[in-house]
């Protein structure tokens, strides 16, 4: 292996160079039974992070016009909480926060259907966190997801 090979495999990571070297990894949901394409599928990234940027928007304007506008609070800091609850309401009830259902997204279990109360409230608390939600497992599920059993799949 020359020094360019070398770099260029540093470069595009670690799965670049295990599927160079012949590992199949399949596609993202294989593992977890979910279809490759179509409703079912794991949802990509732009599609998980565009809907967050619109919760977290409609929250920002909620906190403003309720909170810091009348009360002359930060609104920052109530947006997180108001992201909280909306989650957890309309995750817990509907399955998809109003982002979720503008970027065709559902949360739902594992083993399929809805996810519980407790499971809810437990991915909600962690979105908040924000870290759990940046690690990613080769399926494309965050952390959070992992961690209270759910998947965000296309619909």
């Amino acid at each position: 292996m020359d020094n360019r090979q070398a770099l260029g495999s540093w470069l595009s990571g670690p799965r670049a160079a295990a599927e160079e070297a012949g590992v199949d990894f399949g596609y993202r949901g294989q593992q977890l039974g979910l279809p490759e394409e179509g409703p079912g599928s794991i949802a990509r990234p732009g599609r998980r992070i565009g809907a967050l940027a619109v919760d977290w928007a409609l929250c920002s304007l909620i906190a403003y016009g309720l909170i810091t506008h009348r009360y002359g609070q930060t609104s920052q800091n109530w947006a997180v909480v108001i992201l909280l609850v909306l989650s957890v309401l309309t995750v817990g009830t509907i399955g998809s926060t109003p982002g979720k259902r503008i970027f065709g997204l559902r949360v739902a279990s594992v083993r399929g259907g809805r996810l519980g109360l407790v499971r809810v409230v437990l991915r909600s608390v962690l979105v908040c966190l924000a870290i759990p939600a940046l690690i990613w497992d080769r399926d494309g599920r965050g952390l959070h997801d992992r961690l209270s059993g759910a998947v965000q799949v296309r619909i």
